[in-house]
């Protein structure tokens, strides 16, 4: 079974997490903030562009689920 790559960016609240391969390429990231998705960057993500808040609701409209996000934990 093979292993799903996956990739974390973190901006000290969240950690969101891109499984390239789930991507279909709908660019609605791009599209919705475009300050923070630059295909053509490396690295593409710059979470730091945004607020947690925006990133929370772009991610819940990613179409193919590969954006998701988790909180980081408060020592």
């Amino acid at each position: 079974m093979e292993k799903e790559i996956k990739k974390e960016y973190s901006n000290g609240e969240i950690v969101v997490v891109w499984k390239p391969k789930t991507c279909i390429h709908a660019a609605e990231c791009v599209k919705a903030l475009p300050q923070v998705y630059d295909p053509k960057a490396s690295p593409w993500m710059k979470i730091e562009n945004a607020t947690t808040e925006e990133l929370k609701v772009q991610i819940g409209k990613c179409p193919s689920g590969a954006l998701s996000f988790f909180e980081k934990e408060s020592n």
